[in-house]
Formats: C-alpha cells, structure tokens, sequence
C-alpha cells in the first residue's frame, strides 16, 4: 500500500506543480518540485523503517514527553510561525517549514492509547465529564474524584490538543476530535460519558461561532461557498468537480490535466481530483480502496494484540490517516465545504508526509511484534477484560 501511494505521489507532484514551475515569479522548473518530493519521500521512508523497528513499549514510556513537546511547539507557531491566509502553521527552518500541528495529531493518539490503555480494568467505572455545576467541582468529592481519574488524564489530552489546533486549522482539529472519540469508545469508556461530549463538542461550535472566535469567518464562507456552489464565481472545489467529469473513466492520461492551471492547489488541497483528471474514476476508486485497507488492516492487527495500548494505537493512527484522506475526498466532489486537509502520503509536503509515514512505522512495529509475538500481556492492561 505504501508503495503504491509513494508512486502515485510522485507522478502526482510532478505534473501538477506545472503551474507554479512556469509562473514567471518562481524561476523553477518542474524538476525542481519532483527533486523536492522525492527527497521528502526518501527521508520520510527512511524514518518510518527506523520506526517499525522500535519496540511499541518505547511508544508508551515516550508517550507523555512527546505529547507534551508537541504541545508547546504547536502553541509557539502562534508566536514566532509564518503565517498564511491569515493563519500561523509554520516554524520556517532554513530552506523547510515544519507544521507541528501534524505531530500534534500523532502524538495525541499515542498519549491517549496509553492513558486508555492503564486504565482498563476499571475504565468502565470511570466518568470523564465532570457536572456542569462548576462550582461544586473543588467542595464535592465525587467531582475531584472524576478530574483525577478521567478528566485529567483522558479528557483533558485531547481537549488541549483540539484547543491549540483549532486556530490555526479547525479540520484537524475537529479530525483529532473524531479519532479520539472512537479511540474511547474501543476503549471502552462509558457510552453516557461519551454522548455528554459530544453534546458538549456541538455546543463549544456554537458558542465559537457565535463569538466569532479562531477562524469562524473563514469556516463560515466555506460553508456559505458550499451551500451555494455553481451560483457565485467559480471556486476551486467546483474546479475540481469540472476535473473529476474531465477525467471520466480512464482518464486524460498522465500530464495531460488541463484543471491544473485554473485550480490553486492542485498538488495539496485537491490532489484527489487531479488525479482522477489524468487516471480516470476507475483508478481513482481503487486508490480511495488503499486509504480504507489501510483501515482494515488496522483493525486486524487490533485483533490480534493482546494489550489494550498496542492496539488503541493502531487503530487511532489508520483511524486518523483514513478519516483525513475522506475528509479530503468528500471535499473534492462537494460532500462537504472546503477543509484544507491534504490527501495522506500523496499531496505535497514535508510535515503531513513525515508524520504520516512514521504513524505508519508506528503501525508496522506493532503488526511486526504480533508477528513476533513480542508484547508483554499483563492482564490489567487487556482491551478484552470484563
């Protein structure tokens, strides 16, 4: 699968920077961004072999630092990021700008398999919520008690990490909120509990929205751009609905894509559609086939682990990669507005490409130990107790 999404990204990469390499404000050519790709995919491949070769316990005892670092280097792109259509994503490194947002997302997943998985002999008894009655939340011992076993360390992880992404890229936030939701729910947590935060997510969205907080203004023209598509001056996912029908079913044939000079980010944001512009719908299907195998055989090596934090870990990161590469999908033929997420492994750049590739590794390491038949089994920590 891996090979076949590294193929697909280079020819990909290479025809439909075409556009950029012949503005005449670059002064590149074409060689250049399929030099640059590769180098990304070559380093990026390099990490993940040095991954899948690290036992997933290294994974639980880093967990904390990581996810913590991951943290503090999201929130200081606000500070000393570059900023881009009015959001700071980037920490400029030289010639590279890294996004720590993307490792945000895969460290976030890792923290909480861990906090899930220490607490699976009792996560069934465990409330997460605390009562909306804030005030009785320091006088009542039953509230202090359900901020130090849940909401400290299962809830509060991913509401920091939906908190410090959602300015600068609300899809990903809300991506990490929905990975993490169901990394719950395999976990086990109380299904009441998890209804009260979605409950509570919606309300959060409304009251963001209302106050016109983050980026509440572009979320709303996206959404009012995609409510009335075809009625106002034409826009890129209309672009790449005009792609989509150009390439029919065998497609235009490789570098023949004639959407690639009217669409923005053909080689990112819309990487789906240029693709089924030059390859047709019929490869296009069979590529959306290796996101969700992707997904199936993560939930067969969830299967086959005997503890609970190996397992949650696999299915959060194939949950994550799947779920982004739908979410980038569903864009391209208008299922719904317009989120920024890149097609996984395939659109062009550094840190998405990077941190896809090591969650892979991540995924690798703990199909290798099922193979091995390495990991430890205490009983406390099976997914599978009653």
């Amino acid at each position: 699968i891996i090979a076949v999404l590294t193929v697909v990204s280079v020819l990909v990469v290479y025809s439909s920077t075409a556009k950029m390499a012949y503005d005449a404000h670059t002064a590149r050519t074409t060689a250049h961004f399929l030099r640059q790709q590769l180098m990304i995919l070559i380093v990026s491949l390099v990490v993940m072999v040095a991954v899948q070769k690290i036992n997933c316990r290294i994974y639980n005892l880093f967990s904390r630092p990581v996810y913590i670092l991951s943290v503090l280097l999201t929130v200081a792109v606000y500070f000393i990021g570059a900023t881009t259509n009015g959001a700071a994503r980037w920490i400029p490194l030289g010639p590279f700008q890294f996004q720590p947002s993307e490792a945000l997302k895969v460290a976030t997943v890792l923290f909480l398999a861990s906090q899930l998985a220490g607490r699976q002999s009792k996560i069934d008894k465990i409330r997460i919520v605390p009562s909306l009655r804030f005030w009785t939340w320091r006088s009542s011992r039953e509230q202090r008690r359900i901020w130090r076993e849940g909401t400290w360390p299962i809830l509060m992880p991913v509401v920091v990490s939906c908190t410090v992404i959602f300015p600068a890229h609300t899809s990903s936030a809300v991506l990490v909120f929905l990975a993490s939701w169901v990394m719950m729910l395999i976990g086990r947590v109380r299904f009441g509990e998890l209804m009260k935060l979605v409950g509570l997510a919606c309300v959060g969205i409304v009251l963001i929205m209302t106050l016109n907080l983050g980026r509440s203004e572009t979320a709303e023209g996206r959404v009012s751009t995609w409510i009335h598509l075809w009625t106002r001056s034409q826009t890129d996912t209309e672009r790449s609905m005009i792609a989509i029908y150009n390439g029919g079913i065998f497609g235009e044939g490789a570098g023949q894509s004639a959407m690639r000079v009217e669409m923005i980010h053909p080689e990112s944001d819309y990487a789906y559609a240029f693709f089924v512009e030059e390859y047709g719908i019929v490869l296009a299907i069979a590529l959306l086939m290796l996101y969700l195998w992707i997904f199936f055989r993560g939930i067969e090596i969830f299967r086959r682990c005997g503890t609970a934090f190996p397992g949650l870990l696999v299915l959060g990161l194939a949950l994550l990669i799947t779920c982004q590469a739908l979410l980038h999908i569903m864009v391209t033929v208008n299922l719904i507005p317009e989120t920024g997420q890149t097609l996984p492994l395939i659109s062009r750049g550094g840190s998405s490409t990077l941190f896809t590739t090591i969650a892979l590794g991540m995924i690798l390491s703990v199909s290798r130990q099922n193979d091995e038949q390495s990991h430890d089994t205490p009983r406390s920590e099976s997914i599978y107790e009653k």
